[in-house]
This record gives C-alpha cells, sequence and structure tokens, in this order.
C-alpha cells in the first residue's frame, strides 16, 4: 500500500525523510520508476543545463511558445517561496492538489509489487512534476536540468533540442573544479543527431567535442547564430532566418541577449515541430516574466532583486548595476551557501557597496552571516581597506531589509543577491514596495 497524504507541505516533508543513505550514483533507479509509471512525452522536449541563465532561457522559451498559441509545459528550480513554481502549464503555476496527484502516483510506482526503489528528494519531486506534466497535453515540455546533466533526474528523458547555457566554476564538489569537467558533465543531455544549442560565447572545448563526439547537431554562439544591438533595439541571425528591429527583452540586465539568443536558435533548429512567427518572438521576448533575475521594483530607495550566486552571475550582476547610473549609497543584503567562491564575487561587487546586511538563511547548507561577515572582512584586508564600509547581521533576509530600508535615503538603493534563499526571503509576504520614512514624514 502506498502512502498519501492531505496537502502539499506534508508531501515534501516526506519526500525529505526518505533521505536515502549510501545510495548508488546514477540514473537507474530513476528511470526505473519512470518506467513504472510509463512517463514518456508526446510533443517536443527542450533541456536546458548550464551554470548560469537556465531559468532566464527557459522562461524566454515558454513566452514566445505562449505567443505562438502553443501550450508550454515548464519545469524548473529551485522555487523562490513556494514550491508550486517549479512547474507551469500553459503559463500558470500548477496547483498543490495536480502535483499532489503526480506525487502519488510517482510513490505507487516506487513501492510497486513490494519492490521499493530509494529516490532522494529531488528525483522524486523531478518525476512528480514530470509525470504531471507528460499528463497535460502539452506543444511543448521545458525542462531546467537541476544541477550539471549527465546524471541530472531530468536526463532520464531523451531531448529533442538541448540547451546549455553559460557554464561557469559552482558545484565543485559534485560537477568538478574546471569550466572543462563541469561543461563534460552538462553536456550528458545531449542525444546523437538532435540539436543542441551552445549559447556560451566561450564555450568549453569539451562540450564541443562531446557534441562531434555523439553526432549532435551543433549550434554554435557566434558561429551558426549571434545577435547585433544598439541602444533602441536588438536583432538576431540564424541559420537560415534572421529577426530585425526585436525591443530588448524584458528581463534586464546585457547577460539576457545572450539567454534570448539561445532560445531562438533552438526554436529555429525545432521549427519544422515548432514553428514561431516573428511576432510572437516580439511578443514573447518583450512580456516574458521572472522573479529575481535582476528585478528592478518601483518605489523608494530602488530595490534589485537577484538570484546571483557565483562568481560569474555576479560579475553580470555588477555590470548591470553599474549601468544603473548614480545612487548616493548602494546597501546590499547578502546571504549565501557555505560552499560558494565567496572571495571573488566579494571582489567584484564590493566596489559599488557602501553598506552590507548579512543575513542567515533557513538552510543547513548557507553560511551563517556572522561567517560572511568574517569572509567580507578577509577580503577587504587583503585590498588593503581603502575605504570605510559598515557591515550588520541579521536573522532573516527580511529583518535584513527592513534594516536597510531604514538606513536607506529615497535616492538610494538596495541591491539583494546571494541565494534563491535571500531573494525568496524578501518575497514571503508578495513584493516589497519600498517607501523611504523621509517622504511619509
Amino acid at each position: 500500500m502506498h502512502t498519501t497524504f492531505p496537502n502539499l507541505e506534508a508531501w515534501l516533508s516526506y519526500c525529505e525523510r526518505l533521505h536515502p543513505q549510501n545510495i548508488a550514483m546514477g540514473l537507474e533507479r530513476v528511470r526505473e520508476v519512470a518506467q513504472r509509471l510509463a512517463l514518456r512525452f508526446d510533443c517536443p522536449v527542450i533541456t536546458v543545463a548550464g551554470t548560469n541563465g537556465k531559468g532566464s532561457t527557459c522562461a524566454m522559451l515558454e513566452a514566445v511558445a505562449l505567443q505562438s498559441g502553443y501550450k508550454p509545459g515548464v519545469y524548473t528550480s529551485p522555487h523562490l517561496v513556494h514550491f508550486e513554481e517549479r512547474c507551469r502549464i500553459g503559463g500558470e503555476i500548477a496547483s498543490a492538489e495536480q502535483l499532489m496527484g503526480s506525487f502519488e502516483a510517482v510513490e505507487a510506482a516506487r513501492v510497486q509489487g513490494g519492490n521499493e526503489i530509494q529516490l532522494t528528494y529531488f528525483e522524486f519531486t523531478t518525476l512528480g512534476i514530470m509525470h504531471l506534466l507528460s499528463q497535460s497535453g502539452l506543444d511543448v515540455a521545458i525542462l531546467e536540468v537541476g544541477l550539471g546533466g549527465r546524471l541530472d533526474a531530468t536526463n532520464i528523458i531523451d531531448t529533442d533540442c538541448a540547451i546549455i547555457t553559460s557554464i561557469d566554476i559552482d558545484h565543485t564538489e559534485l560537477l568538478g573544479k574546471d569550466r572543462e569537467t563541469i561543461g563534460r558533465e552538462k553536456a550528458g543531455i545531449m542525444r546523437p543527431g538532435r540539436p543542441v544549442i551552445v549559447s556560451d560565447p566561450v564555450a568549453p572545448q569539451s562540450v564541443i567535442d562531446h557534441a562531434n563526439e555523439i553526432g549532435a547537431q551543433l549550434w554554435q554562439f557566434g558561429q551558426d547564430f549571434n545577435f547585433s544591438g544598439d541602444k533602441q533595439q536588438w536583432g538576431w541571425a540564424g541559420r537560415g532566418r534572421r529577426y530585425a528591429g526585436l525591443a530588448y527583452p524584458a528581463l534586464r540586465g546585457a547577460n539576457q541577449l545572450v539567454n534570448a539568443a539561445g532560445a531562438l536558435a533552438a526554436f529555429e533548429a525545432l521549427r519544422d515541430r515548432l514553428p514561431v512567427t516573428a511576432q510572437a518572438v516580439r511578443t514573447g521576448m518583450a512580456m516574458v516574466e521572472l522573479p529575481g533575475r535582476f528585478q528592478i521594483v518601483p518605489g523608494q530607495p530602488t530595490l534589485v532583486l537577484d538570484v546571483a550566486h557565483n562568481p560569474h552571475s555576479v560579475a553580470a550582476l555588477t555590470a548591470n548595476l553599474d549601468a544603473m547610473g548614480f545612487f548616493p549609497t548602494t546597501h546590499a543584503v547578502f546571504g549565501a551557501m557555505a560552499d560558494k567562491d565567496l572571495a571573488p564575487m566579494f571582489a567584484k561587487v564590493g566596489p559599488l557597496i557602501d553598506r552590507w546586511y548579512f543575513c542567515d538563511l533557513p538552510t543547513a547548507r548557507a553560511d551563517t552571516a556572522v561567517g560572511l561577515q568574517q569572509k567580507w572582512n578577509a577580503v577587504q584586508m587583503v585590498a588593503g581597506g581603502r575605504r570605510e564600509v559598515t557591515t550588520s547581521l541579521h536573522a532573516t533576509p527580511e529583518l535584513a531589509l527592513q534594516a536597510a530600508v531604514a538606513a536607506a535615503d529615497p535616492a538610494d538603493r538596495i541591491v539583494v543577491f546571494g541565494s534563491f534563499y535571500t531573494v525568496g526571503g524578501v518575497l514571503l509576504h508578495g513584493t516589497p514596495r519600498l517607501q523611504a520614512k523621509h517622504l511619509g514624514e
């Protein structure tokens, strides 16, 4: 008899408690449960791997598909506030009831015939969401790879088109210490004879080599597709198709054009099965939404939310902040995981930050506010402490933001970054609309 629960929270708690010990790496267990579920997709599947830009790329694919009249299904992780955010069907976030139905199906398959298969939290929930998507009458399924690629639970599905976004050093204990090794793990989502879009402008050679070794159809940024732009608009050119006079994507930041270029290359590679119109591309890119990706919230002071959490994404955040113009003071609310390479992150963004508000995060994997402060101080000492920067410690991102708002002037800027947990922590009760105290007096 398989287990069932009254609500989604109970299911997620159960998935966390499963926590298999000494579990065999690899996809055999996940694949076996998927076979018991008879899990398959009757529509094109686009799988998106990479270090940064995956969520944005998925959102752009979804937006253009919706504007083309298709019904897309999207799986992304992690979520910012609510687990349900991980699954979108036809542009709408899935309901807890829908997810619970699929979790029940996964649990029934997992323990089928008394032959119980162990799954991790991520494997169980990924199977549940993919099961729901497979039952939803989709025109296209868009799957974001959680970590790596080769051994990720999403890789039990043979993709019709793989996208590999920018690759950087992250999760080194699992994926390797350098871009070449990490690139090889990400390349595991490719399939022989199927297109792979490599949107990293300086892709690791291991990614290119693997595509050639297995006979994938390689689409490389700068060779098979490219973009150009001026201050008003941008254009895209690929194999046999061009788009000119496009409005910039609604997702802000120069790095988003690289993601947009990869998404358009994927549609071009799948044009026989998933044709899109130029108007759908224009409207989709202009309307795409994704919280926490250089999200500028109107109000005073200006609030910027960004899930940047590794050196590459923090470098992009720094460039985007720099392009915003002058602010008298920039306040940073920052919380991060303990395994992150913080020194280059601090070195990059540090010159733009005048006050730091370090915060604890609600996960055992996180560094403490005290630990973050110590690491910042160490970077400051190495740099010779060239200017006075105030730091403070806070129990939650929400409390850190409150402290920043209390200290800020209306013309200032507050940036919240470092982790999905940091941004999610300030979005718990909805998007904050800041009104500096000085204005209300």
